[in-house]
């Protein structure tokens, strides 16, 4: 993708707009642009998802088991994970596809915040827990959403206790140059805000989504050959 053709969008933007809106069981692409200047251009996860609920106040996606995606790695293949903090940003990176091993992921999206909150369960549909991944309010476009991760996370169990996630990531993509001083306060705002909901426990935590069960006929979306394509 061209230099600066890629620009964050609210997801709000065309809330009013029923014809963009997509019906329950169609497929469409989660994806996250790279960090950093280098790779902000560039798409490094991309998630094939079936459509839950799409309106005016919330967009529900499901992630199936085994569904193909692509993740971010090293340039020599190394799972991102398995580098070292102190130089896991600053090698080159690369992307590979891999099937999803979990039990499957429902994200949850409301318009222009900066946050979506995903739920997970343990085999049997026991549930996990929530988690607040913080992330730049996503971009509609005609096949996906958009947006970048902000490595900063809240993990939220289902007796309501919660706990930041990831602040050594969080900080070493600071000093890394990943993100300036005005975003990574931005950031820590919005996990405010983020927290405030968890303890209020507004929506979407008190909806009931945790009883949520996939459609038995929903098949497994395919990753497309340009999932990395530009959005339009």
């Amino acid at each position: 993708m061209a230099a600066d053709a890629y620009t964050f969008l609210d997801d709000g933007h065309d809330a009013d707009d029923a014809s963009g809106r997509w019906a329950p069981g169609e497929h469409v692409l989660w994806r996250y642009h790279g960090n950093g200047a280098r790779y902000r251009d560039e798409v490094h996860i991309a998630r094939p998802v079936t459509v839950v609920r799409d309106d005016s106040d919330l967009l529900a996606v499901w992630m199936a088991p085994g569904t193909l995606c692509v993740k971010p790695v090293l340039a020599d293949g190394t799972a991102v994970h398995r580098e070292p903090l102190a130089t896991r940003y600053r090698k080159p990176h690369a992307t590979h596809v891999e099937q999803w091993w979990g039990t499957g992921v429902l994200k949850l999206a409301r318009p222009g915040e900066p946050w979506s909150v995903w739920l997970f369960w343990k085999p049997g549909w026991h549930f996990k827990n929530w988690y607040v991944n913080l992330e730049e309010p996503r971009s509609r476009w005609s096949k996906g959403v958009d947006s970048q991760d902000h490595f900063l996370d809240i993990s939220v169990n289902p007796d309501r206790t919660w706990g930041w996630r990831d602040e050594d990531e969080f900080a070493q993509a600071q000093a890394d140059g990943l993100m300036d001083a005005t975003l990574a306060d931005r950031v820590r705002e919005s996990g405010v805000q983020a927290v405030r909901l968890i303890e209020e426990w507004g929506s979407p935590f008190r909806d009931g989504w945790q009883d949520w069960r996939p459609d038995p006929s929903w098949t497994v979306p395919s990753l497309p050959h340009d999932w990395d394509r530009p959005p339009r």
